[in-house]
């Protein structure tokens, strides 16, 4: 655990990545947005984006890609088409909800993700999560989007905790370096589609192949 922990006293989810299988839903999308409105796609869009809040990631289409909309325009349009996806065809991972509900019967957890509140509503309505995770944090409600440490200090003070207790999920290189600023326990899950930096992930405390892993490894980290 972090330093001055000596047990897990909460659970800190990530959302894209780790519980839903979105980021490349994310960048189809954003991709599209960008090449209708008078955009040009630049190598390296997509990891540079991971992490940042909707007003970052919006406001970069437009000055960074070109994107002939304003950023409000374009956030909107993303995130209407992004919800549109959930609505229809929910891209939940296998195991994950399972897994916070396992993970939600011994911590109390939370959501601290780069994702807007309308989609972390969304995810936890499709996936019957309201009862179980009260407390979600979206960059877009703090200073600044991951790597900064915002997100995650907020939900632990949300939760009542010092950050240093929990165990933060994390999936991506900007995600993982989020948590380790926080001062968490970092649990990597690495995202099949866009893999964490080799220095991101040495952040990690533990690395997981699945999501249902969690609850065996907590089990270790608390022992």
């Amino acid at each position: 655990m972090g330093d001055g922990s000596d047990g897990v006293t909460a659970v800190l989810f990530d959302l894209d990545g780790v519980l839903v299988d979105s980021e490349h839903l994310w960048d189809r999308i954003r991709r599209e947005v960008t090449e209708q409105h008078g955009g040009e796609w630049a190598d390296g869009a997509s990891e540079r984006m991971m992490g940042m809040s909707t007003p970052e990631w919006a406001e970069y289409l437009v000055t960074g890609l070109g994107v002939r909309l304003s950023s409000e325009e374009v956030a909107e349009t993303v995130i209407d088409r992004m919800a549109e996806h959930y609505a229809a065809e929910p891209p939940t991972l296998p195991g994950a909800v399972e897994t916070v509900r396992t993970v939600a019967e011994r911590y109390p957890v939370a959501i601290a993700s780069s994702a807007p509140p309308r989609i972390i509503g969304a995810f936890l309505e499709t996936g019957g999560l309201t009862d179980v995770v009260r407390h979600t944090v979206s960059s877009e409600q703090v200073g600044a989007g991951k790597p900064a440490p915002d997100v995650y200090l907020r939900a632990a003070d949300e939760l009542g905790v010092d950050a240093r207790r929990c165990v933060a999920v994390e999936d991506s290189s900007n995600g993982l370096r989020s948590a380790a600023a926080a001062g968490t326990t970092v649990v990597a899950v690495p995202n099949p589609h866009f893999p964490p930096a080799a220095d991101a992930l040495r952040l990690a405390e533990r690395r997981l192949e699945r999501i249902d892993e969690l609850p065996g490894v907590l089990a270790e980290l608390s022992a």
